[in-house]
């Protein structure tokens, strides 16, 4: 059985680190240095907006995404965190896109949420969302 970890991050924390608000990414890099859960969600997202918004080349996102993984576990998606995402966009009525970070988490025993998109405090089951950059 896996040994549960605390935080897991959705997309827009991990995307901090290129933020221009120093104090932000400073909040994001020490979460991330912490350790935790990343969901292939969070990959993928990552890189649409590193790409699209930040102009990074592909290469460049992979050193990156490479130094996050050092400190985070990637957890996959499956039909399994698929469904459960179903469960918690019917159930939580949000985005299918946020239901699969919080059904990777859920999956990874994990019992916090670092986001900004989500209600901060809100319980899913075991798992409370936080936000990082709340006093």
């Amino acid at each position: 059985m896996r040994t549960p970890v605390a935080d897991a991050f959705d997309t827009n924390v991990v995307l901090y680190v290129l933020s221009g608000d120093a104090a932000k990414a400073n909040r994001a890099a020490q979460l991330l240095e912490r350790g935790g859960i990343i969901s292939v969600q969070v990959l993928n997202e990552f890189t649409a907006v590193a790409v699209r918004k930040f102009g990074m080349r592909i290469d460049q996102v992979r050193d990156l995404l490479a130094t996050i993984r050092q400190s985070c576990e990637v957890t996959p998606l499956d039909i399994t965190t698929h469904e459960r995402a179903l469960e918690v966009v019917e159930r939580y009525r949000m985005s299918i896109y946020d239901a699969l970070i919080v059904a990777a988490a859920l999956a990874s025993e994990c019992s916090t949420l670092w986001t900004e998109d989500l209600q901060h405090g809100q319980r899913i089951q075991r798992l409370t969302i936080r936000n990082p950059f709340v006093s």
